[in-house]
């Protein structure tokens, strides 16, 4: 069963609009908006934030130019993260993909002062993009530049973290799992890092997942490996929301 649209999108009678998914991990953002691309056959499709390979959780992608022109105001809202730390360990990416760089002894550490350490990175605040990231340095991504050697330092940005929460500390495996809720442009690998060397120990981000963004959840949004069954494209439908409707919604929401 499909869901009719109300209006016409890239010469396409049915299929434009706002969608929902939960990205699974070991696959692109953009893998994602290339497959509903497919689906819906229409060229104009975005999303709105990107979430690494690695990385897991809500996906708000735009499909025609009726949807698309709105992905700015739906990136604007705030974040909401669950994050895995794993401490002791320093990676060149400051995730699990790049290679270990170094490697620390960890201190037995109370709740009490992890929820101290936490608190000290609460606010607003001044974050540069790291080196293997999206962000562009004349036309080109960072991470171009870095996987050659050549690792370009941008001026920070002010962001901020409205909220972090220390949900549970494995005092065995030294791993430290975090909720978040941040300003747009706010990179956790980096927010991970930062705890880590307040903590004295060093930490690296290995696991991520998005749970909200804006008014937008995860809980209400189709698993991306439904994309890819016979079904893809009925399931994909169904999923659809009303542009004025998300619009609406977002517009909605505090600052």
């Amino acid at each position: 069963m499909t869901v009719p649209c109300p209006e016409s999108v890239d010469g396409v009678s049915c299929g434009g609009g706002v969608f929902l998914v939960d990205k699974p991990a070991g696959i692109t953002s953009f893998a994602i908006v290339r497959k509903i691309r497919w689906l819906l056959k229409i060229k104009k499709v975005g999303h709105a934030g990107t979430l690494d390979p690695f990385a897991t959780g809500l996906l708000i992608v735009c499909a025609g130019r009726a949807a698309t022109r709105w992905i700015e105001l739906f990136m604007a809202g705030r974040k909401t993260y669950t994050a895995r730390l794993q401490l002791g360990v320093e990676t060149e990416t400051q995730d699990p993909e790049g290679r270990i760089t170094a490697i620390t002894e960890v201190p037995d550490f109370e709740p009490a002062a992890i929820d101290r350490v936490l608190s000290r990175h609460l606010g607003p605040q001044l974050q540069a993009p790291p080196p293997y990231s999206a962000a562009k340095h004349r036309g080109k991504p960072l991470y171009t530049y870095a996987r050659q050697g050549v690792f370009i330092r941008k001026d920070p940005k002010s962001i901020e973290i409205f909220s972090l929460i220390h949900q549970h500390y494995d005092q065995v495996a030294r791993q430290l799992d975090i909720e978040v809720t941040c300003s747009r442009g706010t990179y956790i690998r980096v927010l991970a890092a930062d705890i880590g060397a307040t903590l004295g120990c060093g930490a690296h981000l290995i696991a991520l997942r998005r749970t909200a963004s804006g008014p937008f959840s995860v809980t209400d949004a189709l698993a991306g490996e439904q994309l890819f069954t016979d079904n893809g494209l009925a399931r994909l439908q169904q999923g659809r929301m009303d542009i004025a409707a998300a619009v609406r919604l977002t517009a909605s929401e505090p600052d």
